[in-house]
């Protein structure tokens, strides 16, 4: 039997190829019959002795394979290798994106019993931070669950771990509060909003709607962008007005630098007119007159 899980969702990946671990187990007691194979550093002929060798105890074999599709020799063997799984389970983990044409993925795909795992969204992703929490025995509201999506996103490693520190921090009242993201979550500021704010500076409308899109097709929150244009704006405006500020809000050297460079672009009067647009857009994203993904396209085009 061939078993085969990919996606971009790691965390999510990763905790179904444990399980099936567990499972595997419980089933096999002595643990000599599981394999684990990294295709990067193995070979073929590695994985071939694998499963021609008999299993002790007369029990299946498990073989997990990963980083498979960095093997180029790997893949070639494999398509012509004529031998029947049926007597041992062959796990095959792939963390890395990938192309979907390859012979290998169609190879899987129509022999294996295969699970994407794509990152969660909207009421799927609310439910899986619902659930985590729950493990906990830690309550939160859904507009709590949301804050935390905005400051986040969709990456499952990355809520896991703010996840765990929510959860040891409210380890004695057992709720997690809108206040208690805000203290202890700062949302990132990535390099691409930094690339999204020269673009405005360049009156390039298209080059910023397209670098905006490329946030939302990754997974990342609407209000979350909105959060970061806003904070970067705001930073804007207390260096291009006097400076004296900046430095007590305790930046990132990076952060601190990219800003100086970017307020030279804009005139204090742009900056005053962008922010206040901003300002009106959030407040129409929160008095529900407007869907954030339009918000946005029509921030861009209004500045």
């Amino acid at each position: 039997m061939i078993i085969f899980l990919y996606g971009q969702d790691t965390y999510r990946s990763r905790q179904k190829l444990n399980e099936i671990i567990e499972g595997y187990k419980k089933i096999h007691k002595s643990g000599l019959n599981l394999v684990r194979l990294d295709m990067e550093k193995d070979s073929f002929e590695d994985f071939k002795n694998q499963v021609e060798t008999t299993p002790m105890f007369k029990e299946k074999k498990l073989i997990i394979l990963e980083n498979t599709f960095s093997n180029q020799d790997f893949i070639g063997k494999i398509l012509k290798y004529k031998k029947n799984f049926k007597d041992n389970l062959i796990l095959f983990f792939e963390k890395k994106v990938m192309d979907k044409k390859n012979t290998l993925f169609q190879f899987l795909k129509e022999k294996s019993k295969s699970q994407e795992f794509n990152f969660l969204k909207d009421e799927k992703l609310k439910n899986w931070i619902k659930k985590e929490f729950q493990k906990y025995k830690i309550e939160i509201s859904p507009k709590t669950i949301q804050s935390l999506i905005d400051f986040i996103g969709n990456d499952s490693w990355q809520l896991f771990n703010e996840i765990k520190k929510l959860v040891t921090y409210k380890s004695k009242t057992k709720k997690v509060e809108e206040r208690d993201i805000n203290l202890l979550i700062k949302p990132n500021i990535e390099t691409d909003i930094f690339k999204t704010i020269d673009a405005i500076a360049q009156k390039n409308k298209k080059q910023t709607l397209s670098l905006i899109h490329k946030h939302l097709e990754k997974g990342d929150s609407p209000v979350y962008l909105l959060s970061m244009i806003n904070f970067q704006f705001r930073n804007l405006l207390i260096v291009k007005s006097d400076g004296s500020g900046f430095g007590k809000l305790k930046l990132h050297p990076y952060v601190v630098k990219k800003t100086r460079e970017q307020a030279r672009k804009f005139s204090f009067e742009e900056l005053k007119k962008i922010y206040q647009k901003i300002f009106e857009v959030d407040l129409a994203i929160k008095t529900g007159k407007i869907k954030p993904e339009t918000a946005l396209d029509l921030l861009i085009s209004e500045i």
